[in-house]
């Protein structure tokens, strides 16, 4: 089977994780601008509250109403004793996508798959990025999205600092060089890719600056703990007025009947090329999808 192909261009700027087992939080969710809702079953559950959980999630997106709103439902582990009963509940459910925790290579791509056969064929499978062995493993992990459901990454810092030991620090130096070869193996693959959590959602100057460096690495978005860190999120990952004026500029001259055909081109006194025009066309398509969804 292979699966429909990545939204790469949809906006998925603010993913917001929300316990399934917090019926107001998620009746909240389908009023907030996040582009994405994750229904969580996994860490923001706890064990005796994991089957109300699930049937709480499952019921949620039968219920519908969040618009425009992609809804994942975060699933416990597939070795895990709840693992089995949450692919099976999401495979029969309206959810747009399954995420799925401490994915260590493509043979767990591969166990997941099997898991969701009797889901739709538009139910999408998104990984987390989050152990040791997943860093060493990123390319033939992403390879999988040729002949599975995954289409999406998210980066789980908190437990891959967890399990190196390592110290979570507004800079992230510890994880820099797996940020950015988790962008490079997604974008070989077609695999959207969105940073990890910052845990600090009170001072969101120390949030915004970490999201700034989440769209220097090349991520799609970031996924998010709190409502209060939607809109900043929003922002950065959003075409600036800047970025858009250099698009049409491009997209323009590109146009002209002089450059049909060539590759590369002169626009304010700098070489543009076919890539730009590529990179430009992409801001326009991701700038009016997100006027579009309002």
């Amino acid at each position: 089977m292979t699966s429909a192909p990545a939204a790469i261009d949809r906006p998925r700027r603010s993913a917001l994780y929300l316990p399934a087992s917090n019926a107001k939080a998620i009746a909240k969710a389908r009023t907030l601008p996040c582009d994405v809702v994750i229904l969580d079953l996994e860490d923001a559950v706890a064990p005796e509250a994991k089957d109300e959980a699930r049937a709480a999630a499952v019921a949620a997106v039968a219920e519908g109403g969040f618009g425009h709103r992609e809804v994942a439902i975060r699933a416990n582990g597939i070795d895990t004793e709840w693992g089995a009963a949450d692919l099976a509940a999401i495979a029969g459910s309206k959810a747009d996508a399954v995420l799925v925790p401490k994915v260590n290579g493509p043979a767990d791509i591969d166990r997941y798959q099997e898991a969701l056969s009797a889901a739709p064929a538009t139910m999408q499978l998104w990984a987390m990025i989050e152990t040791c062995a997943s860093v060493f493993a990123l390319e033939p992990i992403a390879a999988k999205a040729r002949s599975t459901r995954l289409s999406l990454w998210i980066m789980g810092t908190n437990d891959l600092a967890k399990e190196m030991r390592a110290h979570l620090t507004p800079e992230r130096t510890p994880f820099l060089p797996f940020l950015s070869m988790t962008v490079a193996a997604a974008r070989a693959h077609g695999v959207s890719v969105l940073d990890g959590v910052c845990n600090e959602f009170r001072d969101l100057d120390v949030f915004e600056a970490e999201a700034r460096q989440g769209l220097l690495f090349g991520f799609d978005g970031k996924s998010l703990i709190h409502p209060a860190q939607i809109e900043p999120t929003n922002a950065v990952f959003s075409p600036s007025e800047t970025d858009l004026t250099w698009a049409a500029t491009v997209i323009e001259a590109f146009e002209q009947p002089e450059n049909q055909g060539k590759g590369a081109i002169k626009i304010d006194g700098k070489m543009t090329e076919l890539l730009h025009l590529e990179q430009a066309r992409r801001l326009v398509t991701v700038a009016e999808r997100i006027a579009a969804a309002g």
